[in-house]
């Protein structure tokens, strides 16, 4: 399994901006895709996940800020909106099935003021 994600760049304090990740390799059964993300000196934190059957979780960060959401293809994205500088952190999406975690490379996010 394989993830590639897209859509991280430089973005203005209060914008938006959405990010994707798609899955490619072999899929069995029910899953879980997330986004997770890390800035500096912090740990990587949770920013939301989706099962297959739809169902959402998400982290505090950005509760009520972000949307994550599965699209067709094996791609989940995150809608990401009033964007504060705090929400600069490198982005990685996850997927997850049958007890074995899969992680992409991240896709650095910098909000500026």
């Amino acid at each position: 399994v394989q993830l590639q994600a897209y859509g991280g760049g430089l973005v203005q304090a209060g914008g938006s901006l959405r990010l994707s990740c798609v899955v490619s390799g072999r899929m069995i059964g029910g899953n879980v895709m997330a986004w997770y993300r890390q800035s500096p000196g912090s740990q990587r934190e949770l920013v939301a996940d989706i099962i297959t059957g739809g169902r959402t979780r998400y982290g505090d960060s950005m509760k009520g800020r972000a949307t994550i959401s599965r699209g067709a293809k094996n791609t989940v994205y995150l809608q990401m909106n009033s964007l504060h500088e705090d929400d600069t952190a490198v982005y990685f999406c996850k997927f997850s099935q049958r007890g074995d975690d899969y992680w992409g490379k991240g896709t650095l996010v910098t909000v500026s003021s």
